[in-house]
């Protein structure tokens, strides 16, 4: 039987992560279709401050807008925007611009569309829409949970993707040539970009959790999984956890390596430094046996 995480909010005391907000908002409900966007800006977004009596949820921070709009923000540096226009999606992002720590310079995106239908069954279609009776705020955090974690997979997929290729032609050189390519300061380079993606894709998101949203409503449970499976969700984090760990190991190589070649410099030196004193503790005996 799952137990709900002890990860309560210590940061905001006498607030619980999940706060049962009206559960609908009638600009939203009376559309028939809005859009979802998950939008990495960054490595962090800083939160502090915008904590408000009316959210909708602490961790991640989620609030409706003026106009009827829900944002919610993950400090893994992703911003998701539903149903909101364009213009309105870039007034939050610019207001956003101070708090996002090293901002991307190539922003990844995640959207999908939400058709709300009263008629029909919570499901996926086939084109990637998501059709729901009601858009609630606990089916909106769901959505916003999914996407949030899609898009940083994506974003370290591409990363991964980058450091193989770069440690590709170094592993063909050594098994072709059985030597190092490139100098040392290249390869701690290589070494230091692969442990940076490393970090990234273990330490800031964690697919395996489910969302806080689920221990509040365990009837969401059927649409999660159907969501976790249409963005394959476990399946890339399995893949990425595969290449890191090449990765790692590839990166430890070069650092043996490294520290190998460093090692027979030092006993050549050594060994150099040997025979000179030899040679001239045998020019001093030769030279002091001339003299008598």
């Amino acid at each position: 039987m799952l137990r709900r995480p002890n990860t309560a909010a210590a940061q905001y005391r006498g607030a619980p992560k999940y706060q049962r907000a009206p559960m609908t908002d009638a600009s939203i409900q009376s559309r028939h279709g809005i859009t979802a966007r998950a939008l990495l800006l960054g490595d962090r977004i800083d939160t502090i401050g915008l904590e408000r009596n009316d959210v909708l949820s602490t961790q991640p921070l989620a609030f409706r807008t003026g106009n009827g709009g829900i944002v919610v923000l993950f400090r893994f540096g992703v911003a998701v925007l539903i149903g909101m226009s364009a213009l309105e999606e870039d007034e939050v992002i610019r207001q956003l611009a101070g708090r996002i720590t090293r901002p991307s310079k190539r922003r990844e995106e995640e959207s999908t569309r939400i058709e709300i239908a009263s008629d029909r069954d919570e499901q996926i279609l086939p084109g990637g829409a998501i059709t729901l009776k009601s858009l609630t705020n606990e089916h909106a955090l769901l959505i916003a949970n999914v996407l949030a974690t899609s898009v940083v997979l994506a974003h370290d997929e591409r990363n991964v993707a980058a450091v193989f290729d770069v440690i590709e032609p170094l592993a063909r050189e050594l098994a072709e040539h059985g030597r190092r390519p490139g100098g040392r300061r290249a390869i701690l380079k290589h070494i230091g970009n692969a442990l940076l993606v490393q970090q990234r894709v273990s330490g800031l998101v964690a697919v395996a959790e489910k969302p806080d949203v689920l221990w509040e409503r365990p009837d969401l449970e059927r649409l999660y999984a159907r969501l976790e499976d249409e963005y394959e969700l476990k399946e890339r984090a399995d893949v990425l956890t595969r290449k890191l760990t090449v990765i790692s190991e590839t990166a430890k190589a070069l650092a043996d390596i490294i520290d190998t070649e460093r090692s027979l410099r030092l006993e050549a030196i050594i060994v150099i430094l040997i025979l000179v004193e030899i040679c001239f503790t045998v020019y001093q005996l030769v030279r002091f046996g001339s003299a008598h």
